[in-house]
């Protein structure tokens, strides 16, 4: 267990990595809209305004029959909302995030070790990693436009970052933390 641990740690900091290039250089202005300085300021302002606390708003919503007309009508809105605000590179998130990331790192690394041997070699854990993690991130993201009929531009960017970055977790603690588990397995086989 100690390897799939120290495993989780190298997956945990190449999904920082990857993380780092999908959301934090100009990469990620692909997955996002943008409106000029004016336009921010009246729809921030219309925010604090409008909304009571942080929190997911579907505006106008389906609660009554008024806001079901204007919502077959449009437009329609999903808010995430902070009415707070932060600091876009927040050290206490970035710290949070790595945990983060570690913590889905070893989650993976245990599902590798309970696979491990049955399915002993690398190639074939590739692909279980590969598959459920591209399955996985689809289920997360790629339902948002199809229920919610959200832009695909967004989510799709979403789906590919998510997924490459799960399936570097997995496969960097495949590759080069299991092989002693491997071994062992396919002893206790014979």
């Amino acid at each position: 267990m100690g390897r799939v641990i120290i495993g989780a740690a190298a997956a945990a900091v190449a999904m920082f990595i990857l993380g780092f290039i999908f959301y934090a250089t100009p990469l990620a202005k692909l997955s996002y809209g943008t409106v000029d300085n004016a336009q921010a300021a009246a729809v921030q302002q219309s925010l604090a305004q409008n909304l009571p606390r942080t929190g997911t708003y579907a505006v106008p919503g389906v609660d009554t029959a008024e806001k079901t007309v204007m919502y077959g009508q449009g437009p329609v809105a999903t808010v995430h909302y902070n009415s707070r605000g932060f600091a876009p590179a927040d050290p206490a998130s970035l710290v949070g995030g790595l945990v983060f990331y570690f913590v889905i790192a070893l989650l993976l690394g245990v599902a590798l070790v309970g696979i491990a041997g049955r399915v002993p070699d690398f190639a074939s854990q590739a692909r279980a990693i590969v598959i459920s993690t591209v399955a996985a991130s689809a289920f997360m993201h790629l339902s948002e436009p199809i229920f919610y009929h959200h832009d695909w531009g967004h989510f799709i960017y979403l789906f590919i970052a998510d997924a490459i970055m799960l399936a570097a977790g997995g496969l960097i603690i495949a590759r080069w933390f299991l092989g002693g588990i491997r071994t062992e397995a396919n002893r206790a086989q014979v």
